[in-house]
This record gives C-alpha cells, structure tokens and sequence, in this order.
C-alpha cells in the first residue's frame, strides 16, 4: 500500500529538513506488512545541541515568544486548517507506521486539530493579576514564557499527543523541539512543513526523530533547555527527572504508565452495553493505550454472566487490516511490543490465570494478536499488577465496595479509573477515594479539550488539554512598583 507514497525523513532544523549530523538512520516499517517504509534520520547529540542553540536564539529575538497573544493564535489557527485540509493523508501516515486502524487514526487528527485550535483560541483570553496593594504600591503578576520546551511523545498516538504536548507550548510562546518516537516518526515530520507553511518563525518548531537513548537524552541534559514534556514508560520518566537533576533542574512534566481499573458493581444497568464499553476499554488501539481499562474488577454477584458479555462484544473486536474502517484492531506496533504481549499472556497461563479467550498471534503476515480475557486474576500475578500495552484484559472478582477501592488503588500507577452503577451516593464515595487522575462514571475515557488529562503517583505529574496545560508551559513573575504619594 505505501509503495509510491514518498514519506518526508530527514530531521526539521532551522527551517529546512537535513539529514542527521552522522548520516545515521533507522527504519521505519509498516507492522501489518513489514514493508520498510522510509530510513529516517536518525539524530543525536550534535543535532540536538544545534537544535536547540536555533531554538534558543529564535526565542530571545522574540519573534514568536513577544508576538502578540491575537497575531500567535491566528498562526495556530492557520496551522490547525492545514491539518484539517491533510488531514487523511495524516491519518494514513500514522496507520502505515504504527499500524493503527485508519478509523481510529482520523479519530486522532480530529482530537489533534481541536487540541490545537483549543489552545490557540485560549491564548488571548488569559488574563494577568493586578495584587491587592495599598495606594502607595502597584502589584502585577504576569505570565510569560519559559524558553525552549523539548516533547517527548510516545508511538501510539503519534500526531494526537503530539498536539497535547506542542499547542499549549506554543501558544504560550516557546520555541518547541519536538523529539518523536522511533517507532512512529513520519507524521511529525510532515507536521513540521505544514507548520512552516502556517508561518511558525524560523528555530520556534523543529523535529529530531531518533532514539530515546541519543536525541532524547541529550535534550533532557541540554542546559539550554527549559522544559521537557513527556509521554511515555514510568521507567523511563525517572530517568528523564535524573537528567533534569543533572543538568539545570528543568521543569519536567510527566505522562506516565497506566494500570487502571475499571469497576462493574451490580447495580448497573445494560450489562450488554456495559461488558461493550469494558472490551472497548481495553481492545481499543490494540490495548495500546495508557488509560486502558486494564483491570476489569466486577462485583461477584455478576461476576460470571457479566464476563460471559465481555466475551462476546469482544469476539466483535478481532483485529483486521489496519486500511480497512471496519476493523477495531489493528497491527502491533513492532515485534519488540509483539513478543513482550505474548510473553505476559504466558507468564498469565503459568500463574494460574484462567484463559477466557485469545491469547494468540493471528495467522498470517503483520504482528496481530488475538483480544485476550484473563478470568480469576488475583493482585499477585503478574499481568494483574504490570502494565502490558497490548490487548490483553485480567479480570478480578470483588465482594464489597470497599474490598474493590482497596483493589484499584492497590498499584503504583494512578491515570485513570472508571466505575459503573446507579447509586449516585456510591458514585460519589467511591470517586472521591479512588486514587486516580481522572475517573470516568458509567463511560470510559469520556472528555475533550476542556478537561485536563493525567495522573498521579507513579503516572506523572503532569496535565494535557485544558487552559491548565498553558500553566506548565510559561512562568509567572511578580513586579512590585512603589508610587509617589501625596
């Protein structure tokens, strides 16, 4: 299917696309057919550090960072009619490098557009503090920009978190280095001419694919650089906050690992609809996805009809050519990922979780697996405490209410959560105590741009969307003026 297309790979630097300093590349392939789709540049070090002396320089000329907030959105916003205009051939670059349905895919560029027209459109309606302040003092607090943000964005929502990461960062008025996954590079890069075409200045957005170990961690250790914006593993965000230590103390924002429950009492209604909702929950991107709803905990009472649901809506979810927009699943992003899923439903067979379903490669060319039900897992078995990113489902048995708070917030992560009944008294109790970012009642990964998305404990610290992301992005500073009085 990509024979013809020709993908832009060489890295965006200064306004112009440029092979890596080395010459080095990767490739890139299609994970449902195993065609090499492009040799991307791979950057390190000297890309990274030229980077972002251009980022640096484009900032203190205050081209971008002192534009005015009005003249910013509208750049934003043409930005964001470019990606609309592109906006299949976006969806079609995403779906070919990380093998993504293209339904779902569209769905992205579609939260991708809105993020970055949100954002746009909030910049010019943020207002500065006048202090409360006797007649002999005037008192301002302002919001400015930090400097150079480095995104890391992670492979499964290519262009979607990388709009969560670069719309707030610019319309806040930063010059912004953007660092896309190895494993799915290829959009970002053709972002980066639709944004040059939009009229971003020269140095205020530019892109380095390459590994997280070269080009992401000399951006984390850059001096120069004033935030680093992250999505992707807990292991790895630790690391990016030792570098941060190790260098200038940037700010780091982090959207970490998920392990979320997903709570079925029995006083819900519409099972059907429900167990659709919690297959959904999980096989939706091939369980590539940090806010699946990983651990289905359901009340005993209806715990096996309940399961026997799930199983059904999910015999609906087979994975299909990811170019077909009838099907729910697509390819596993890349044999690494493949074989690490296939390993963790091993490891759940050998400690005595009950296969429901799935559990296998489908046959053929690409890297699919089967959705997979877990029945009869218990908080020590592995696939019941660590995030897989595959499309694999454990589900837990519970008694009392209290018995499942105690089980969903008995893990490191806190991203997401969910809980299903009619009990509005229940609702409320429960959410209230459930250690999580965000909680979905009676629906699963419910919201827009107006809400602000992440976690807490080992998840991260940092919030996507909304006009709170603007807050991590720039800085406040204090002016005190003293007045003559009579």
């Amino acid at each position: 299917m990509a024979a013809g297309l020709a993908f832009e790979s060489r890295a965006f630097i200064d306004d112009a696309f440029v092979d890596a300093a080395s010459g080095d590349t990767f490739e890139s392939r299609n994970p449902a057919t195993g065609e090499i789709l492009a040799q991307v540049a791979s950057c390190d070090e000297p890309d990274a550090e030229r980077a972002v002396a251009v980022a640096r320089e484009a900032f203190a000329g205050g081209e971008w960072s002192r534009l005015a907030p009005g003249k910013r959105k509208r750049i934003l916003l043409r930005l964001a009619d470019l990606m609309e205009a592109h906006k299949h051939e976006l969806a079609l670059i995403d779906t070919l490098d990380m093998g993504k349905p293209i339904s779902s895919s569209l769905g992205d560029m579609a939260g991708a557009i809105g993020c970055i027209r949100y954002q746009a459109e909030c910049i010019d309606k943020l207002y500065g503090e006048v202090a409360p302040t006797g007649e002999e003092s005037l008192a301002l607090v302002l919001r400015e920009p930090l400097g150079v943000v480095a995104a890391i964005v992670p492979w499964n929502f290519p262009l979607m978190m990388t709009a969560w990461k670069i719309a707030p960062a610019l319309a806040a008025g930063n010059s912004v280095i953007l660092k896309p996954s190895e494993k799915s590079p290829l959009s970002a890069l053709r972002l980066a001419a639709l944004a040059r075409e939009a009229g971003l200045p020269r140095g205020t957005f530019q892109v380095l694919p390459g590994f997280g170990h070269t080009a992401g961690k000399a951006l984390a250790l850059s001096m120069e650089v004033d935030c680093l914006a992250f999505t992707g593993s807990t292991q790895v965000g630790k690391q990016l906050m030792q570098y941060a230590g190790q260098s200038n103390l940037k700010r780091v924002y982090l959207e970490c690992g998920g392990k979320s429950p997903n709570i079925v009492f029995a006083d819900c209604k519409d099972l059907d609809q429900v167990a659709s909702h919690a297959a959904a929950a999980i096989f939706h991107n091939q369980g590539e996805v940090c806010i699946a709803g990983s651990r289905l905990l359901v009340e005993n009472a209806i715990r096996e009809e309940f399961v026997e649901r799930v199983l059904k809506a999910a015999e609906g979810m087979q994975p299909g050519d990811p170019l077909d927009p009838d099907s729910f699943m697509g390819a596993i992003v890349d044999e690494t990922q493949h074989r690490r899923i296939l390993d963790y439903i091993r490891q759940g067979v050998e400690e005595g979780a009950r296969l429901r379903s799935g559990g296998q490669p489908l046959d053929g060319p690409g890297l699919f697996i089967l959705p997979t039900v877990f029945d009869g897992v218990t908080p020590s078995m592995t696939i019941g405490r660590e995030e897989i990113f595959g499309p694999v489902l454990s589900v837990f048995g519970f008694d009392t209410e209290e018995e499942a708070i105690f089980m969903a917030n008995d893990t490191p992560y806190g991203l997401a959560a969910g809980l299903w009944s009619q009990d509005i008294d229940r609702i409320m109790r429960v959410t209230r105590r459930l250690q999580s970012g965000q909680v979905f009642v009676n629906n699963w990964a419910g919201g827009d741009q107006t809400m602000p998305f992440g976690g807490v404990k080992q998840s991260g610290n940092g919030r996507d969307k909304s006009h709170h992301s603007l807050e991590e992005y720039s800085e406040l500073k204090s002016v005190w003026m003293a007045l003559q009085t009579e």
